[in-house]
């Protein structure tokens, strides 16, 4: 099998910047310097501790109080939420002054407030934007702005929440914000940089915000991931070619940075960032790139993709599988694996093998996607999964509900439900800000996983990729 990177590379650097060209006009771009590049810390993940900036500490006090919703029922939720997004709202009680005053309009009739799993999500994602963003620029707040990476999963909740149908209110004007706001992680060429310092020159979003309004620097092809398979949902939603043209920019990136070489042990993967010093290549970067290719293939039937997933997926396979039926973390350039196990790089997996089951018909895919469902289940305990961030949580339990969409197995629904309804309970602070870590912080990162998983349990899995 030969894929031509050469012809991605051209494709890339074309299709990437059709958002900017499309977007560009509505952009309110900030002239504030962001801090510094996405840091590594110590331990086998090399995600930063605090991803989107110092870590707000609320005081007990300000958690909700447990009577907030008696018994898990959400009207007032819904009552709340659709008053805040600015629907019909609540009424006064009949028979009162007020009512009296103020009839409702017969040609307007007041729509349902929401309740449940889609009253809660709007909740957490109205919660989200008060909080975390930056009005007039598209960005969230950070150092002073957001790493892509929690920024990917601000775009994830949005694009979950306008796919719920219960949701009367319009979020295009949501959606315009997010594209606004990605372009100003847009790097074309990496300008600036000395020889020598990226591997690719591609075409796609760095860790920070881009020059001029940021430092940029290294681009991490997971975050890069995450943007593309939610451009490919978006593009599902609105069907503009723009947005096509940038998630198929994105991959481009994604097939071009596929490792080979002389004395790389098991050749192949997808590297963390394309910092010429990386020296791993990761589950968490390739799985998901196998995804974002399937979800390009069934939507163009370019059999490019469908090659470049099949080759991926094995690679992991091949490369990653660990003994326990669970995928390792990363694999470095002498062979050395990092054998620390994350419920996302399970699930990005799960959901791999499922797509590329529903891509071929061959149902070992599905075999392979339900033997690490089973062995992730066993490990994943509550408590594990309550010990990660909630970004990787959220990974896990959308793929993990995508394979049962798909295998009519008993449903892992009521885990998502479960998670969520005790974060609720007891992570969510008074103003619906969600906390999480030991001591409680609030972390966009962290809000933007809740809103997704009470998103993906009011949303059919078909919209899940």
């Amino acid at each position: 099998m030969i894929l031509n990177f050469d012809h991605w590379r051209g494709l890339g650097c074309l299709l990437a910047m059709v958002v900017v060209v499309a977007f560009a006009a509505q952009a309110a771009k900030s002239a504030q310097t962001a801090g510094a590049a996405k840091p590594a810390v110590p331990g086998a993940s090399p995600y930063p501790a605090g991803a989107t900036r110092p870590a707000f500490r609320p005081r007990p006090s300000e958690f909700a109080p447990d009577s907030w919703y008696h018994n898990g029922d959400t009207r007032g939720a819904g009552r709340a939420s659709a008053h805040s997004a600015g629907s019909s709202g609540g009424s006064a009680a009949p028979g009162s002054p007020a009512a009296a005053a103020k009839p409702t309009p017969a040609k307007k009739p007041k729509k349902p407030a929401l309740r449940g799993n889609p009253a809660r999500a709007l909740v957490a994602f109205e919660a989200m934007q008060r909080h975390y963003y930056i009005a007039g620029s598209g960005l969230y707040a950070g150092e002073p702005f957001s790493y892509l990476w929690p920024f990917s999963q601000a775009l994830a909740a949005t694009v979950s929440v306008a796919n719920i149908p219960q949701v009367s209110v319009s979020l295009q004007r949501e959606l315009q914000s997010r594209l606004t706001g990605l372009n100003s992680y847009l790097d074309t060429n990496n300008s600036g940089a000395s020889e020598g310092t990226y591997t690719s020159t591609l075409a796609a979003f760095d860790g920070t915000v881009a020059p001029p309004a940021g430092p940029g620097g290294p681009k991490y092809y997971d975050d890069n991931d995450w943007v593309g398979i939610e451009l490919a949902r978006l593009y599902e939603l609105t069907h503009k070619a723009a947005i096509l043209g940038s998630a198929e920019g994105l991959m481009a990136f994604e097939m071009a940075g596929w490792q080979t070489g002389p004395g790389l042990v098991c050749p192949g993967g997808i590297p963390f960032s394309n910092s010429s010093e990386n020296n791993q290549r990761n589950t968490v970067t390739t799985a998901p790139a196998a995804e974002l290719a399937l979800q390009l293939y069934r939507i163009t039937h370019n059999a490019q993709y469908l090659q470049f997933a099949q080759m991926a997926y094995e690679w992991v396979r091949t490369c990653l599988l660990e003994p326990n039926g669970m995928y390792a973390d990363h694999i470095g350039r002498r062979g050395a694996v990092e054998p620390m196990l994350w419920s996302y790089n399970q699930g990005t997996m799960i959901g791999a093998g499922t797509l590329l089951y529903q891509a071929t018909g061959n149902a070992g895919y599905l075999y392979e996607a339900r033997q690490t469902a089973q062995a992730a289940l066993a490990y994943f305990t509550g408590e594990r999964l309550y010990s990660e961030n909630p970004f990787f949580v959220s990974v896990y339990l959308r793929n993990l509900m995508y394979l049962d969409s798909v295998t009519h197995d008993p449903p892992r629904a009521m885990l998502a439900q479960s998670y969520v309804n005790d974060a609720w309970q007891n992570l969510r602070l008074s103003d619906n800000v969600f906390v999480s870590g030991s001591p409680p912080s609030a972390q966009l990162l962290d809000q933007a996983a809740i809103v997704q998983i009470y998103a993906l349990l009011s949303t059919p899995a078909s919209t899940y990729f």
